[in-house]
């Protein structure tokens, strides 16, 4: 991977970017209106070039690419918990000393559901909604491991964030796919709509087979932003994306703003969280 492809210092900076443009989120439960939000002047340079080109290289044919190549699920074979560990090696080699691990990343955010006494199956998703980052440790570049997701196939909001990088796009000029529909029917169902590539997508279909559905809405949207911030894209859903996204609302305050300098103990904490694995999960599954 170039340095041109991986703008941000480390993935967490595109999370940082999220908590200054939806700083009251956790105390509201409410999203701002677009304009009232939609101000991106003081962005690091760092966090505009990653939307560059995210949405410049962000196209169908590139999504379906990456569904090809990732999804027969030929990388690695390992448990969960060995993922997570494999993605405790992505460091972030600019600030390696005031930087949590990775799992105890995840595990914050587990735990902060845990305590307010949620469902065993939510808990197990905190834990594991972040894991499809080890795509970077499959080489794959920034702009296709993280930052907010919308469809691909349709006209592109104007809610996406750096809504402007997209005249780049080709699929922007592209009559098959620049019209409100594009590919889709109308109140198709989001389950029949391609979203942007990232870890998000990935880590939803390693996911599929396991956990129940609520779950796999929190773990497939919950960079989604334009739909569940926004309101956008209202016109592709059915009533199960209705009644997914609140779940998904639940979810994303935890997962925005879990986090403390506080680590957890993870040792201490790993006897219960494999034993929450082995109730979803098969020993080892596939990559």
């Amino acid at each position: 991977m170039t340095r041109t492809e991986n703008p941000l210092n480390s993935l967490d900076d595109w999370e940082d970017d999220l908590l200054r443009r939806y700083p009251e989120a956790s105390e509201t439960g409410k999203s701002k209106q677009t304009e009232e939000f939609r101000s991106y002047v003081d962005a690091p340079d760092h966090v505009k070039e990653f939307y560059r080109l995210n949405h410049l290289q962000q196209t169908v044919e590139v999504n379906q690419q990456k569904r090809d190549e990732f999804l027969q699920f030929k990388k690695r074979r390992m448990s969960i918990w060995e993922a997570m560990e494999f993605l405790n090696t992505l460091v972030d080699d600019s600030d390696p000393d005031t930087s949590l691990s990775q799992i105890e990343h995840l595990m914050q955010t587990a735990e902060a559901i845990r305590a307010d006494g949620h469902s065993r199956w939510f808990v197990l998703t905190g834990l594991i909604h972040d894991l499809g980052k080890i795509l970077c440790l499959f080489d794959e570049p920034q702009w296709c491991v993280t930052g907010d997701t919308f469809p691909v196939g349709c006209r592109f909001d104007l809610s996406i964030v750096y809504h402007d990088f997209f005249r780049g796009n080709p699929d922007y000029h592209n009559p098959d796919y620049n019209s409100q529909f594009g590919i889709y029917e109308p109140n198709c169902g989001l389950r029949n709509v391609m979203l942007s590539w990232g870890h998000d997508e990935y880590m939803y279909n390693v996911c599929k087979p396991y956990l129940p559905d609520a779950g796999l809405a929190m773990i497939r949207y919950h960079s989604f932003y334009p739909w569940h911030n926004e309101g956008a894209y209202e016109y592709l859903m059915d009533d199960y994306d209705r009644q997914m996204l609140e779940y998904v609302k639940l979810f994303n305050p935890y997962d925005l703003y879990s986090k403390s300098d506080e680590p957890p103990d993870v040792e201490a904490l790993r006897p219960y969280y494999e034993e929450l694995i082995s109730e979803y999960f098969p020993p080892r599954l596939d990559w």
